[in-house]
């Protein structure tokens, strides 16, 4: 099971992508669970919650630095999701990107 956080402002924008996601891991027979959060609840989802990697939306790219600096010791990889894939909310791609850098 891969678990894959998405961050934005409210959690909001990325929902339409979450569901577009999972559908392509339904598709690839790939068992992730996906989930779209507001980055100002990070710390309390991650005090209960295991991700294998961060995503974080065009909008919030800013918060890549503090994050790494913050959950280093958590041992995942955060990066920033395409901004083309995204805007197309193109969740083959996105997934991909999630599932390369966990490895």
């Amino acid at each position: 099971m891969k678990n894959i956080m998405l961050v934005c402002v409210a959690g909001m924008s990325t929902s339409l992508l979450v569901s577009k996601m999972q559908k392509a891991a339904q598709e690839q027979n790939i068992e992730a669970d996906i989930y779209a959060i507001a980055e100002s609840e990070v710390d309390k989802i991650l005090a209960t919650k295991m991700a294998d990697v961060l995503l974080l939306g065009p909008q919030v790219r800013y918060l890549k630095g503090t994050f790494e600096k913050k959950y280093t010791d958590m041992g995942f990889p955060i990066d920033v999701i395409n901004m083309m894939d995204y805007g197309m909310m193109n969740g083959e791609n996105v997934l991909k990107q999630a599932l390369t850098l966990i490895g």
